[in-house]
């Protein structure tokens, strides 16, 4: 266990960011490294994969909710120096994320064919997508409690072991890939489906791997079956807390559904153009989702021992570095967007939209480097309503057009990307007056602290 509610802000930030980009750094090669081998394949075989990566969004909806909900409860129990409370919200993530683990499976098992026929733009690729997805949607349920652990530790302050297992994992899984998408050294070539599978295996080993932290002696948290069964009002805790952040990548996934559909008509080369464009967004975006998830317990934890100067302090140090960070990114995405692209595939048409998607939307990359920033800070103050409800602004705001515009003679999916740079200005001037409201209304115990704010 680590104590943040003393000492530099700054040094805190870039202390528990680094562990979290090492993570980053390698979940970044894992996207790419991935994308490159299943390019090989064909333009079928990355929309496939690029239709099925929806449903990581949804897992990462489901996901947000469980590892907002442990981190925010753990971190303010922290705060307070209450480990009892700390040790029982974890076992109590564990048995919420069993829980939802099974749920997911079992719903998304079920609604696999029709879910890659319905969405995909032609017969070939919904039969590369229902490959995919029989191997990658078990890998998405151990998701879950892998998410419960790392969320619970990084509430406590500990990053490392988080950084260690999730760069282990990644580095069997770029190792495997490619052995068995292409029957290297076997002479089986599984195709998209070894992709699928090589994720699986990493994630396995990485639920066993991440289990033994627990298991010392000296664990500040350890596993105790007896805390495991629900508790209503601690799930419900956890529940109010995560249920509106998981909601933000519930309406993410809900708005890239309506970008496949409307993009249909324009054939699987406009998919997965699409789709690399938003792989590589991902992979850009990894500094600022490693300072995001520094941000929530940094801040968490001065929330839970009542150091308002402090809370409000970790917020503007934040936004700053991630302001920053992305200023790089967008030079980058204006003058290297054609060359990103075509690292993933030598389609001309595939090119030419991944690049002007890039182009586009990258002018917004300031913007949604400081959303992701308060978006952390509604969680560390225990109410991610707020945060919520700008993501929906931006999303309805983008989607309903969006809906209309494709009804139009002469759409093309360049309005799509303009519209959704736009927006996202709008989400965060949204989002600095809610934060702002909050700051006003959560750190009202600012009479009680007694400690001068810390050194930046």
């Amino acid at each position: 266990m680590q104590d943040l509610t003393s000492g530099s802000l700054s040094r805190h930030l870039l202390k528990t960011s680094s562990f979290m980009l090492v993570a980053m750094v390698f979940q970044t090669l894992y996207v790419l490294i991935d994308l490159y081998w299943v390019g090989r394949l064909g333009t079928d075989a990355v929309a496939a994969v690029a239709v099925s990566g929806n449903l990581m969004f949804v897992v990462l909806a489901a996901t947000q909710m469980l590892g907002v909900g442990t981190t925010t409860l753990v971190s303010h129990a922290v705060g307070r120096k209450d480990h009892d409370t700390a040790r029982l919200v974890f076992n109590q993530s564990l048995g919420l994320s069993a829980t939802l683990g099974l749920l997911f499976f079992a719903i998304a098992a079920a609604l696999t064919t029709p879910y890659a026929n319905t969405l995909s733009a032609d017969a070939e690729t919904a039969s590369l997508a229902r490959d995919y997805l029989r191997w990658f949607v078990p890998s998405l349920a151990l998701q879950f409690p892998l998410v419960a652990m790392g969320a619970a530790l990084r509430g406590t302050g500990n990053f490392k072991p988080g950084m260690i297992v999730q760069s282990a994992t990644i580095v069997i899984n770029i190792v495997l890939a490619p052995v068995l998408v292409f029957g290297w050294g076997t002479g089986v070539a599984l195709g998209v489906a070894g992709a699928a599978i090589a994720t699986l295996v990493a994630i396995v080993v990485g639920n066993v791997w991440m289990t033994l932290y627990f298991r010392p002696h000296e664990s500040y948290l350890k596993f105790a079956p007896s805390q495991m069964p629900p508790r209503r009002h601690l799930w419900t805790d956890m529940l109010k807390v995560g249920l509106p952040a998981g909601a933000e990548f519930g309406l993410m996934s809900v708005y890239l559904v309506i970008i496949y559909a409307v993009s249909r008509p324009f054939g699987a080369s406009a998919q997965a153009g699409f789709g690399i464009g938003m792989r590589i967004i991902q992979a850009c975006f990894m500094p600022v989702v490693a300072l995001g998830f520094a941000v929530a317990p940094v801040a968490g934890q001065n929330f839970g021992a009542r150091r308002p100067e402090r809370v409000r302090q970790t917020f503007y140090v934040a936004a700053g570095m991630a302001a920053a960070g992305m200023v790089l990114v967008f030079l980058v995405s204006q003058f290297a967007a054609a060359g990103m692209v075509g690292v993933f595939t030598n389609e001309a048409a595939v090119v030419a939209v991944g690049e002007e998607y890039l182009r586009i939307v990258s002018w917004s990359f300031m913007a949604s480097g400081v959303i992701f920033v308060a978006s952390s800070m509604f969680q560390a103050m225990g109410n991610t309503i707020p945060s919520l409800v700008s993501s929906f602004t931006r999303i309805v705001g983008t989607a309903i057009p969006v809906l209309f515009l494709s009804r139009m003679p002469g759409f093309s999916l360049r309005w799509v990307w303009l519209l959704s740079a736009v927006t996202v200005f709008a989400q965060m001037a949204l989002s600095l007056l809610l934060l702002r409201r909050e700051f006003r209304r959560r750190l009202t115990f600012a009479a009680d602290a007694t400690a001068s704010p810390a050194p930046l």
